[in-house]
């Protein structure tokens, strides 16, 4: 395991043992999956589900998985076999995530500040009905422009 990944095990499982105590996580999204209602290098602050309480759809969840941390748009959930299913997917994602179980769900976003340090209005990050089409245009478009701009400005 190379010395970056371990750190960010580390790290990973740091934040992990904090929600579990129910502090609030300060994290830096690094991806664009979630683009355009979380923008890469944007913060976001994740709060630990509180006891009892179940997600609704809509919300934006941080859930685990071996590989670190996911926080995508809660879309449904539903219960088989006597468990509670719930099926996340991010903004500008072609599909659906695996579905979790409770357990697997770390916390939910409360609240987001742009790249800028400002604080974003809940209303721009609670939405109910992404497009997800157009969401992954944009950031094939955005990512096109930037390569373009490293060509021009090395």
């Amino acid at each position: 395991m190379s010395k970056d990944r371990l750190s960010y095990t580390l790290l990973t499982d740091i934040g992990f043992l904090l929600l579990a105590e129910g502090k609030t996580l300060r994290v830096r999204a690094g991806g664009t999956s979630m683009y355009p209602s979380i923008k890469p290098g944007s913060v976001i602050f994740i709060k630990p589900l509180e006891k009892d309480a179940v997600p609704l759809p809509g919300e934006i969840i941080a859930w685990k998985r071996d590989s670190g941390i996911v926080v995508h748009r809660l879309i449904k959930s539903y219960k088989q076999k006597g468990q509670n299913f719930f099926v996340t997917r991010g903004d500008s994602s072609p599909a659906e995530d695996e579905p979790v179980l409770l357990e697997q769900i770390a916390g939910k976003v409360v609240r987001v500040e742009n790249p800028e340090g400002e604080s974003v209005d809940p209303g721009k990050y609670i939405n109910k009905k992404p497009n997800y089409t157009l969401n992954r245009f944009l950031v094939r478009i955005i990512s096109q422009f930037y390569r373009v701009k490293r060509v021009f400005n090395p």
